[in-house]
């Protein structure tokens, strides 16, 4: 019988792929968020954001990051003590379909649950997206605070079809 210590044995080990972690964001990241949510803006399924207003509302963002660098973004805007709302969603076109997009989404949820929030809504062309995290439908109109801050000065104010989604926490 030999010895089953004088043999090597040749593994092949693969390297763990770097960890994705959620966290605040920083003043310094906000030309990648940017750059992210202009991606999507130049295709028409995001509104733009200037770089001043993510600099004005870096508190309301989180952002994924891998190793170092940062492939997807989302905000809590707060609207009122009981409302707010999921914006900015999204990820590097280099990350897609990887559940970045849900992790940042349940980041922000239990982020609104620590602020006593009571309800959450997004407005999306993704609606399947946030049906799986309890979001419901709701008409544009129950959502007045949304329509007259930011929709009325949106150019597709007359002509959105975004679907206006809400959760109660």
């Amino acid at each position: 019988m030999q010895n089953m210590s004088s043999h090597k044995l040749n593994r092949v080990v693969a390297a763990a792929p770097p960890a994705i972690s959620i966290r605040p964001a920083r003043l310094t990241d906000a030309t990648v968020i940017q750059a992210i949510i202009e991606g999507y803006a130049k295709e028409r399924l995001m509104l733009p954001r200037t770089l001043m207003q993510i600099y004005e509302q870096v508190r309301d963002y989180a952002v994924a990051e891998e190793a170092g660098q940062v492939i997807g973004t989302g905000a809590l805007h707060c609207y009122w003590e009981d409302l707010a709302e999921i914006r900015s969603l999204a990820v590097a076109s280099t990350h897609k379909s990887q559940g970045i997009g849900r992790d940042i989404v349940l980041h922000l949820l239990d982020e609104a649950r620590q602020l006593n929030i009571s309800s959450v809504f997004a407005f999306t062309y993704v609606p399947r997206f946030f049906e799986k995290f309890g979001f419901q439908e709701v008409p544009h109109t129950s959502l007045p605070l949304k329509v007259w801050k930011d929709c009325i000065n949106c150019s597709f104010f007359n002509n959105c079809n975004e679907i206006a989604m809400l959760r109660k926490l």
